[in-house]
Parts: C-alpha cells; sequence; structure tokens
C-alpha cells in the first residue's frame, strides 16, 4: 500500500456540509435505478457513504479507503448493507462486472496518472453501470500557491518542498476522452463553489482536514508551529474574514459514466 498522509477525521469534518455537497451533486447525476452493488472507492469518514443506503435502499454498499483512521471513524456507521474496510485504490480489484456503481468523490486528485486506473473500474462495472467521479480542481488557488511557495523557502523546504507538490488533474474533457474509449457514456462538467465558511482563520482550518496536511506532517515539531502561523497570516490576507463569514471559492470537476450494455 502507498504511504499516505495520516487523516485526522475531526479536521476533516470540521466543514463537513460544505464538504459533502459535491458528494450530493455527483451522486444527483448518476441514474442507477435499482442497483444491488454499490461502492465508494476514498470513502473517507463515512458520513457520506452512509447516505447511499437512503438513495438505494435496497443496496448493499462498500466504504474502502486507505486511510486506518478515516475507517476506523467510519466502522460506527456500518450495518447489514454498510460495510468499511482499509485498501487502496492501485491494489483494488473486483471481480469482472460485478458491481453496479462505483463512487470516488474527492480521492483521485491524490494519484498521479489517475486516468491509468479507469479502465480497471470500469471492467468492474456490470454492462449499464455507472462510474461516478469527483475531483477538486483548484490548484493553482491562493491557498495551494501560498503553500507551495512557503514550502520551498528556508527552513522548510528540507523537509516539505516535495510534500507541497500535487499531479495535474484531469479537466472534463480528458474524463470525457478516457471514458468514452472504455465504452462509456460519459456526463462531465466543473463548478466553482462559493463556499462562506464560518470561523478564524476559516481556509487555514480547511486545508489542514486536506491539502496542506502532508506539508504539516512532514515537519518537525519545532517548525510546524512556525509554519502553521506564517502560513495562516498569509492565507488571512488572500481570504479576509467580513461580516458574512470568509469567501472561499472551490473549483471541482465532475465525470459521471454509463458502461454501454453488451
Amino acid at each position: 500500500m502507498r504511504t499516505s498522509p495520516v487523516w485526522n477525521p475531526q479536521q476533516y469534518n470540521k466543514y463537513a456540509d460544505e464538504r459533502g455537497r459535491p458528494f450530493a451533486d455527483l451522486v444527483g447525476r448518476i441514474r442507477a435505478e435499482e442497483p444491488t452493488t454499490v461502492v465508494d472507492l476514498g470513502c473517507g469518514p463515512g458520513n457520506l457513504t452512509a447516505t447511499l443506503l437512503d438513495r438505494w435502499p435496497t443496496a448493499q454498499v462498500q466504504g474502502i479507503d486507505s486511510s486506518p483512521q478515516m475507517i476506523e471513524t467510519a466502522q460506527p456507521l456500518a450495518n447489514e448493507r454498510l460495510t468499511f474496510e482499509v485498501g487502496d485504490l492501485y491494489e483494488w480489484t473486483a471481480p469482472a462486472e460485478s458491481i453496479d456503481v462505483i463512487v470516488t468523490n474527492a480521492t483521485l486528485q491524490w494519484i498521479p496518472e489517475q486516468l491509468k486506473l479507469l479502465p480497471g473500474f470500469v471492467r468492474a462495472l456490470k454492462p449499464g453501470g455507472w462510474l461516478a467521479i469527483q475531483i477538486p480542481g483548484n490548484g493553482n488557488a491562493p491557498s495551494h500557491a501560498i503553500l507551495r511557495e512557503l514550502a520551498a523557502t528556508e527552513p522548510y523546504a528540507e523537509y516539505a518542498k516535495d510534500k507541497s507538490l500535487r499531479p495535474d488533474v484531469p479537466g472534463p474533457a480528458e474524463y470525457v476522452a478516457a471514458l468514452s474509449a472504455e465504452g462509456c457514456t460519459v456526463d462531465a462538467w466543473e463548478t466553482t463553489y462559493s463556499h462562506l465558511l464560518e470561523g478564524d482563520n476559516a481556509v487555514l482550518e480547511w486545508v489542514k482536514g486536506t491539502g496542506a496536511r502532508p506539508v504539516l506532517q512532514s515537519l518537525p515539531d519545532e517548525l510546524r508551529e512556525r509554519f502553521e502561523a506564517e502560513y495562516g497570516a498569509r492565507l488571512n490576507e488572500a481570504y479576509p474574514r467580513r461580516e458574512f463569514g470568509t469567501l472561499l471559492p472551490f473549483r471541482r470537476i465532475f465525470a459521471v459514466a454509463q458502461k454501454k450494455e453488451s
């Protein structure tokens, strides 16, 4: 299994409503009527995965995530129709044509050359099955640009420079091309959400749960607090708190594909 950050489900869920909206928008475009087997690849703490039980009342739902911490948080949600297990997307395989719906939400952006995984996902689908993908597309936003710039300066660069880098992510057109080549009918789009976040230094609190986590974990204890203070100060300038909250524009990319009937 790949080495990945140690995720903190509590930090991640500080803005659970905002993080959950793209998942709902993604699942809303899946037209599966009565699937029997649904898999959520990269299920995180499981709260969104659990909503699939109501979406498809007769389905067996499985959540898979590479983070033991996330799966531990998800386990109390498990029941006779919902299970969770630790697993890596690189190593995940399923019997051919065994799954009705695969959802992967805010996960593939961490994986270089993620498009190479798509044929395996499609093979796992039954004819007429559905694959739904959502990834952040905000790598050029100030939150990430400031992170990369600061991580590349001393005294942080020795530990953190490489941890701030992210793979390039596909756009909608690339998903259309890749999934169409696998015999799917594809609906792909992008949306920029305008999240209004509550709390002090809200964007710092947001990225501490996701994009900044690998950098912060790479730093020795004596540098981590200093880095967080500098990073937070610059984020406060880029995303000032107003009387109505802190505005965080956040671009996301979606693709929903249906495998053609044999």
